[in-house]
C-alpha cells in the first residue's frame, strides 16, 4: 500500500514543482522557439541535468511527440509525471529496452507525424555527453537534432551523477534553443556525435552565461 501511494504521490509533486516553477521565473527564449503549427518534426535533445522545465517548450500543451524515459523506477516517476503535463513518453534508454524503445520512436515518427525528445546523455551518463543511440536514433527517423538548454539567474544543484539543476523561485530564466543539426545518413557516427556534442555544449554556454552581464 505504502509502494502505491509513493508511486501516486511523486509524479504528482513533480508536476507541482514545475508549475510553481514555471509560473515564478520570467522566460524568455533565444532562437527559433518552439511552434506546434510548424510541420517541420524535430528530434529535440537536452541534458539529464535540465529535464524539470523541458515541458514548457509547449506552453499551450500543443506538444507533438514523444520523450525517450528510462526503465528504471525514477525514469517511471518522471514518466508518470510527464503525462501529468500532457507529454507522451516511450520508456527505455541505450542499457535497457534500447531496441525496443527506438523501434516505437521511429514509428512514431513514420506513422504518426510526431517529434522526438531525448537526453543524450542519460540515463546514465558520463554527464553532459553525446552517446552515439541518440545520433543512430536521429539518422534512422531522418530528422534534424535541435540542442535545447535553459537556464536561470539563480539555482540549486543536486549532489546527484548529472548534478540535477533546479530553478529558484522568482528569479529570470531563459530558454536557448540552438539551430538544427542535420546529419546525413551516410555520415561517420564520430564526426556526428562530435558535431552534435559542440552544438550541445554551445547551447548550454549561451544558457549559463545569459545572465552574467547583469552581475
Amino acid at each position: 500500500m505504502k509502494d502505491r501511494f509513493t508511486i501516486w504521490l511523486i509524479p504528482r509533486l513533480i508536476r507541482l514543482v514545475f508549475l510553481f516553477l514555471v509560473n515564478t521565473t520570467r522566460w524568455q527564449v533565444v532562437g527559433t522557439p518552439y511552434a506546434a503549427a510548424n510541420p517541420q518534426r524535430n528530434l529535440y535533445t537536452f541534458w539529464h541535468a535540465r529535464m524539470l522545465m523541458i515541458p514548457r517548450l509547449s506552453r499551450d500543451r500543443l506538444w507533438h511527440g514523444y520523450m525517450l524515459i528510462s526503465e528504471h523506477r525514477d525514469g517511471g516517476f518522471i514518466a508518470d509525471a510527464m503525462h501529468l503535463l500532457g507529454i507522451d513518453t516511450v520508456r527505455g534508454s541505450t542499457t535497457r529496452g534500447g531496441a525496443r524503445a527506438m523501434l516505437k520512436m521511429l514509428r512514431a515518427v513514420k506513422n504518426e507525424n510526431r517529434h522526438l525528445a531525448i537526453t543524450p546523455d542519460g540515463p546514465k551518463g558520463p554527464r553532459e555527453v553525446v552517446q552515439k543511440g541518440t545520433i543512430q536514433l536521429a539518422m534512422k527517423a531522418e530528422l534534424p537534432i535541435v540542442p535545447v538548454c535553459y537556464a536561470t539567474k539563480r539555482h540549486w544543484r543536486i549532489n546527484s551523477w548529472d548534478r540535477f539543476y533546479i530553478p529558484q523561485p522568482f528569479s529570470r530564466g531563459v530558454f536557448v534553443m540552438g539551430d538544427p543539426i542535420i546529419l546525413a545518413a551516410d555520415e561517420d557516427l564520430e564526426q556526428a556525435r562530435s558535431r552534435v556534442q559542440q552544438a550541445m555544449d554551445a547551447a548550454q554556454q549561451t544558457a549559463d552565461s545569459f545572465f552574467d552581464k547583469d552581475q
